[in-house]
């Protein structure tokens, strides 16, 4: 047996085995996998094989579609047939909603490149007369995909990795990792079967690997355990039933081709032909969380028992559906554990805090994952960056405040809401509120109806106030929700008037030090702001691509305040403090970095009349100059006095117009927001909430990270000329250079559907074909009309183009505009008073 590797893969289920694979075709041929058990011994052998393509999310949209394609070259590389059924995938809708969700899959879809067809009930019945279509309103067909052998694929990349170099070594449980400075020290068990159970023997190795990668699946909490980490990934028990055959069917079947996976998402269930019969999985409501603290010994390829009446409701709607199936009995059934993620996407990426090692973790479509997650983060280990923007499955979109209890319970919440209606502005209740600022309870109050971000609690809205407290649920929508009118209301004070915007939930990393200028010079691309100023800035990563977007606030010579998005702060402050550990380990100063995020809370007012409001609070020898452009031009940092509030307020606005973000120590905030109150309401200050924050920041063509700011895209490509200094060294220079100009990011004002605005999702076409995709949408004030922004060719990016956005399955009129649309002198954001 080896001791000494490139690459260690631990997990031999259908994504380990991808990952040895993958790695091994992109150019490391001393990679090994240990399995503990045998290949597919995991939740695998067990998985019904299904290979869905569609999904919201643009990364997971690219990994399935590279799966399907991948499986079906494993048998001409391997010789192995790895039993891919290519039957197509067919979801029915009952109603005119979930048809709209299916539209916006599709033209998310078509950013990828994934075909599609749409089918009429009446066409779904000439083609599958065994399915009841009368209370169908019509459905999404996909082609090219269907089920697989789960057993067999995995087998076939195992035959293909070890074709490779790969060693693949069964009966050996890791039980501890040692970092050893440059590489990790991987002690691992020989497990022997002693009376059915799979228990440790005496022999031990220690094997020596630069990198490890985890895909331990259902056995991920004593991986975290080992490591030190917290992971969220939990499994959940998951049921399908195999019938005996259907009479009907195996008619049906001599003179027809097999039935796609059926998918009748309003009732909660996926159906395949399984020799003359059918499997039904359903997504059931009551689902438990299983293995929270981790899988006994005893525990291996075993199943737990079947709970029928759980899926009763589900069962009968598969009746009423293939009526034919009614007197069909029952053959075999399944219930297995099938690991979750609090937001169901899976955990991909580099683990929080440690160098060189790799989660791949959270599968709960792990065989439709399994080839994309190999090759993706092959490219990731590999070349430093994969093609795609992986930060939306990165593990540390979950920061230490996550619990086991809280991921037991989200986990629980993601397997029941697989076939709800995916609203884009959907807010899921479970483990709600948990990470609540100090005005929560006021501004609920006022009517906020909440998001939720890293886990805060985040005002989307303000609706009635004495709204249900089933209105933000009601309120969802794929077209304008009702909660439209509100946001339209909120976005027109900031406008016209003035409005105050909760964004405690920003992220904010202190770093100073001696060695703090020069770490945060070399670790930027844009020039250092002056002591007391501030400036927009990004971190690339060694691909050129940008990494995260930071305002940076100048304290004092070597004392800056980081800002970034809320939704990123583990994220941010961990590749902080690695390039800062870098940064001194190669001869730099000493930095220190702190994640101060919950001790400051953020108000931002903005607004013609923000100014107004301010003056009524502040406290100064000089009060009616202090917020004067001399005194306080746009772009600084002063430390003032609102009443007996110390306040560092920041002249700045994501919104565009005049205003200040006001950070303020977070046991003061309900003092702050009373006060702010009393004096904003002689000037009609309205709250504001994040979608009309949204839409305002369209108009101005701010990049948002995670949207139009990701790591597929330079900041060059991002259209931030301004923002990079090329008279500096810096992080990823070159390799941005290098990438020149591939897409470029535009905003577009688009005459869409009296009803609806995009969502940031959909396909870009000019002259009848694709040529880019939208990563935000919205409705904007200033022009009454959609507003969106995205990537297109380089040779479309002129104000003036005219473009076509697809939408509802038509394509709707929209041309480029200049950056900046709305005030794109900046004059209301400079105006003095």
């Amino acid at each position: 047996m080896k001791t000494s590797v490139k690459a260690l893969v631990v997990g031999g289920g259908a994504i380990g085995t991808s990952i040895a694979y993958h790695l091994a075709r992109a150019g490391w041929s001393d990679v090994m996998l240990l399995e503990r058990d045998e290949l597919t011994a995991g939740s695998t052998w067990h998985a019904a094989g299904l290979l869905p393509l569609f999904n919201m999310s643009y990364a997971t949209s690219h990994i399935h579609d590279y799966s399907v394609k991948f499986y079906k070259t494993l048998e001409e590389e391997t010789g192995l047939n790895p039993g891919f059924s290519v039957v197509g995938n067919l979801r029915m809708a009952q109603t005119r909603e979930r048809m709209d969700e299916y539209m916006l899959y599709a033209t998310t879809a078509e950013t990828v490149g994934i075909p599609y067809e749409w089918l009429s009930p009446k066409e779904i019945k000439e083609r599958w007369p065994l399915v009841r279509t009368e209370d169908l309103v019509g459905a999404l067909y996909h082609p090219t995909d269907g089920y697989i052998n789960p057993a067999d694929v995995t087998q076939a990349m195992a035959k293909g990795a070890r074709q490779r170099g790969v060693t693949i070594e069964r009966r050996w449980q890791v039980d501890g990792y040692e970092w050893a400075g440059d590489h990790w020290r991987v002690t691992a068990t020989k497990m022997v079967e002693k009376g059915g159970n799979l228990l440790p023997s005496d022999e031990q190795v220690v094997i020596e690997a630069e990198h490890v990668v985890t895909a331990t699946g259902n056995h991920a909490q004593r991986t975290a355990r080992l490591l030190g980490l917290k992971i969220p990934a939990i499994p959940v028990e998951h049921q399908y039933i195999v019938t005996e055959p259907d009479p009907a069917l195996v008619e049906f079947r001599k003179d027809h081709p097999e039935h796609p996976v059926l998918r009748d998402a309003d009732a909660k269930w996926y159906v395949r032909e399984e020799r003359g019969g059918w499997i039904l999985g359903p997504y059931e409501k009551g689902a438990p969380a299983r293995f929270l603290y981790g899988v006994p010994d005893s525990f291996r390829a075993d199943l737990f028992p079947l709970d029928l009446e759980r899926i009763e409701e589900e069962y009968m709607s598969f009746i009423h559906r293939i009526p034919s199936a009614e007197t069909v009995g029952l053959k075999d059934d399944f219930n297995g554990p099938i690991c979750y993620t609090p937001d169901g996407n899976p955990l991909l990426g580099p683990a929080p805090g440690l160098r060189n090692l790799w989660l791949a973790e959270g599968f709960s479509f792990g065989i439709t994952a399994a080839g994309g997650t190999g090759y993706y983060l092959a490219q990731m280990m590999v070349e430093g960056e994969a093609e795609i923007d992986m930060a939306s499955l990165d593990p540390k979109r979950y920061g230490n405040w996550m619990t086991t209890e809280y991921a037991a319970r989200k986990n629980e919440e993601a397997y029941e809401h697989v076939y709800i209606l995916h609203h884009p502005d959907e807010e899921r209740p479970a483990c709600r509120p948990l990470r609540t600022a100090p005005a929560y309870d006021r501004q609920k109050a006022m009517g906020a109806q909440f998001g939720q971000v890293n886990a805060w609690e985040r005002p989307n809205y303000y609706g009635p106030k004495d709204a249900p407290a089933d209105f933000d649920e009601k309120a969802r929508s794929f077209r304008r929700g009702a909660w439209w009118p509100y946001a339209e209301a909120e976005a027109r004070a900031i406008r016209e008037n003035v409005g105050l915007i909760d964004a405690t939930a920003f992220t904010k990393h202190l770093v100073r030090g001696p060695g703090a200028a020069a770490f945060l010079d070399r670790f930027t691309c844009n020039r250092l702001p002056k002591v007391g100023r501030i400036n927009l800035t990004y971190a690339l990563t060694e691909a050129g691509t940008t990494r995260t977007e930071y305002t940076m606030v100048r304290f004092a010579e070597n004392e800056f305040v980081l800002i970034s998005a809320g939704a990123w702060t583990a994220y941010d402050g961990d590749y902080l403090r690695k390039a800062a550990e870098d940064f001194i380990a190669a001869g730099g100063g000493w930095v220190d970095i702190h994640d101060i995020s919950t001790q400051w809370g953020t108000f931002a007012i903005a607004g013609p009349r923000s100014r107004d409001v301010l003056k009524e609070l502040v406290r100064d020898a000089e009060p009616q100059t202090v917020l004067s452009n001399a005194r306080f031009p746009w772009l600084s940092m002063r430390r003032i006095e609102l009443k007996m509030c110390p306040v560092y307020a920041v002249r700045v606005a994501y919104t565009g117009e005049l205003g200040w973000e006001l950070y303020h120590p977070i046991e003061m905030q309900n003092y702050l927001w009373d006060e702010l109150w009393e004096a904003g309401e002689k000037h009609g200050m309205k709250p504001v909430g994040a979608r009309a924050q949204n839409w305002l920041r369209q108009e101005k063509s701010y990049r948002a990270f995670g949207n139009e700011l990701g790591r597929d895209a330079t900041p060059l490509e991002a259209g931030l000329d301004r923002f990079v200094d090329l008279s500096k060294e810096f992080t990823g220079k070159e390799a941005m250079l290098a990438r020149g100009i591939r897409s470029k990011c535009v905003t577009l004002l688009i005459d869409g559907p009296d009803d609806a605005d995009p969502w940031g999702r959909e396909a870009l076409y000019a002259g009848g074909e694709r040529v880019g995709r939208l990563t935000s949408g919205g409705w904007s004030v200033a022009f009454g009309k959609s507003i969106g922004m995205g990537y297109v060719r380089p040779d479309l990016t002129e104000p003036g183009t005219k473009l076509q956005v697809k939408m509802f399955d038509a394509l709707w009129p929209a041309e480029v505009v200049e950056d900046s649309p709305y005030d794109p002198k900046n004059d209301r954001l400079r105006a003095d008073g």
